[in-house]
């Protein structure tokens, strides 16, 4: 069986993708998706997929000023992972990346809901697959 899960996993797209972790003091920002489209209502982290030949960092930029409206100041990588979507026949990486500093106020041009939260709030709600992970460490880096 698992040679069945590795072939399907091996022929599948990557899709790459640049999450911002977007912090107002001890808190980041969260998108919840819209009730249409794939994994509808769960949380997630703003930003989206890369284009044809654009790095991840360029990605960023571009998706948190287009879903949000925000000019990025000041971001670091954090962490890059890869997560399977075996019911989608699709893999993602995601490279997470703190942003620190931006100019505008954030707002939802493509109708989710933005929340602020702490790293332990956020674990109480249902967040993407793919993001769950992230979220047990954020959580403990901010308990340290």
């Amino acid at each position: 069986m698992n040679n069945t899960l590795e072939k399907t996993l091996t022929e599948g797209p990557v899709i790459e993708v640049a999450a911002g972790i977007i912090w107002r003091e001890s808190l980041f920002l969260a998108a919840q998706r819209t009730k249409s489209g794939p994994f509808k209502s769960l949380w997630e982290f703003p930003g989206g997929k890369c284009e044809a030949n654009e790095r991840p960092e360029e990605a960023l930029v571009r998706e948190l000023s287009e879903e949000l409206g925000i000019k990025v100041q000041e971001h670091a990588l954090w962490q890059t992972i890869e997560h399977d979507y075996h019911e989608l026949n699709y893999r993602v990486r995601l490279y997470f990346f703190h942003v620190r500093a931006f100019t505008g106020e954030p707002c939802s041009k493509e109708n989710q809901i933005l929340r602020w939260l702490s790293p332990q709030e956020a674990l109480k709600l249902e967040f993407l697959p793919a993001d769950r992970g992230i979220l047990t460490r954020l959580n403990a880096l901010h308990l340290l």
